[in-house]
């Protein structure tokens, strides 16, 4: 049984806004969808993912989406389901990841978004997990398999550490099931394109815009598009329909391609990155 639904949304008004709501404000001013970027943290190991977050936003990602390493990862595709087992193998651990996230700080203040499923937030202790993950440094949580109706315990603790919760909504989602998403979400809106779990895809939706258009009837959050994303064209087009784009397994294939030479994935994810941003306009 679910619980009744906090107007999240409208707490978060009064404060001072945040990375996430800096980001896209920004944006909007110039004229741009943002360049939201996927990889898992720790793949293939440790040090190579801190060179790679450090060449994606050198190279234009504006929001970094960390995958959170998980056994059982049932949103994602091949691409990603591997890059999260390298990161095991590797020996990644929880402590590993929010490691992590301290050590980007180091050199950026872009928002980090951790894309998470709910064991391993409730197996920590969810007030325990978001408190840690706001002192590392993190500005969201995208909890993939955590609907709003039973986030109740994760959505307080946010709310009193000014945490957003990103909620997903999908081609399948119900109209009338739409407004409940939007007012339990806060940061933005994830939409997914496609069907199904994360990889490259070919072509995109023919359905974008009109889907896009009925999530904004709902909220003034900003909304951005992933799943399927994977090079310039489709980047373009995407970003004429919603507030940001996110690409990941076009990414994360840049790491899977060059596993024996970390020194060429790392060029080349930047590479990747740097044409991805320049279809965005991003300077």
């Amino acid at each position: 049984m679910g619980f009744p639904l906090i107007d999240y949304n409208s707490l978060f008004i009064m404060e001072k806004p945040d990375r996430i709501a800096k980001l896209f404000s920004s944006c909007k001013e110039n004229g741009r969808a943002a360049f939201v970027g996927y990889v898992c943290a720790c793949d293939p190991d440790f040090e190579t993912s801190l060179r790679v977050c450090l060449n994606l936003l050198e190279s234009g990602v504006d929001l970094l989406e960390l995958g959170v390493p998980f056994s059982d990862p049932l949103a994602d595709g091949l691409t990603n389901q591997l890059a999260a087992q390298r990161a095991l193998e590797a020996g990644c651990t929880q402590d590993d990841v929010f490691r992590l996230v301290e050590e980007i700080r180091k050199f950026s203040d872009a928002p980090i978004v951790f894309y998470t499923y709910y064991n391993l937030v409730f197996s920590q202790g969810v007030q325990n997990y978001v408190e840690r993950a706001k002192e590392v440094g993190v500005d969201g949580l995208l909890t993939l398999d955590l609907p709003p109706e039973e986030a109740e315990e994760l959505l307080e603790a946010s709310k009193e550490l000014a945490m957003r919760n990103i909620f997903i909504v999908a081609p399948t989602t119900p109209k009338s099931r739409i407004p409940v998403i939007t007012k339990a979400a806060s940061g933005f809106i994830y939409y997914v394109s496609r069907e199904g779990v994360t990889g490259e895809r070919d072509d995109l939706a023919g359905d974008l815009v009109e889907r896009v258009e009925a999530i904004r009837e709902h909220t003034d959050l900003p909304v951005v598009v992933g799943f399927g994303i994977s090079n310039a064209d489709q980047v373009k087009e995407v970003a004429k329909a919603s507030d940001g784009v996110v690409v990941g397994s076009a990414l994360v294939n840049c790491i899977s391609r060059n596993l024996a030479d970390p020194d060429l994935a790392v060029k080349q994810i930047g590479e990747k990155a740097a044409e991805l941003a320049g279809a965005l306009g991003v300077k």
